[in-house]
């Protein structure tokens, strides 16, 4: 099974909901601490209700958002920083109940994580997808946006 993941860095909406759907996403699931964004349309009830509308479901999963720190390393492109944190972070209680429902969803239906960075290389999603591929023996592709 294909497990997904995408940016909105430099996308609009409708660019995203469209890759997604052509990819044949059921559900997107917002793995930023922060479910806000400047750009429009990237905030977490308006994409939720965007997706909705478009057929595909919407989960926020705050546990597997980067701390502000490991945020603060990837602005500033240090990436190894950034996975040091992100893998702290993954100890937490929160964190560990988030993925284990992250986990089980990725195996029953066509899941697409979804953070701010067009590179998935330098995203915490990145390490989640590639956790789950070692796990579960998904394929991770790479919708960039």
């Amino acid at each position: 099974m294909d497990l997904f993941t995408i940016g909105y860095e430099g996308a609009t909406q409708a660019r995203v909901i469209d890759r997604l759907k052509a990819a044949g996403v059921e559900l997107l699931v917002d793995v930023r601490a922060v479910a806000a964004s400047r750009r429009a349309g990237f905030s977490k009830t308006i994409l939720g209700e965007s997706l909705k509308a478009a057929g595909v479901d919407y989960l926020h999963l705050r546990g597997l958002g980067t701390p502000k720190a490991g945020r603060d390393a990837a602005r500033k492109g240090r990436v190894d920083e950034m996975r040091a944190i992100f893998a702290a972070h993954m100890e937490e209680p929160q964190a560990q109940a988030d993925y284990a429902r992250l986990r089980a969803l990725a195996g029953e239906r066509r899941v697409a994580l979804l953070c701010f960075e067009a590179d998935h290389a330098g995203c915490h999603r990145a390490v989640l997808a590639q956790r789950l591929a070692e796990e579960d023996g998904l394929t991770v592709v790479d919708l960039q946006s």
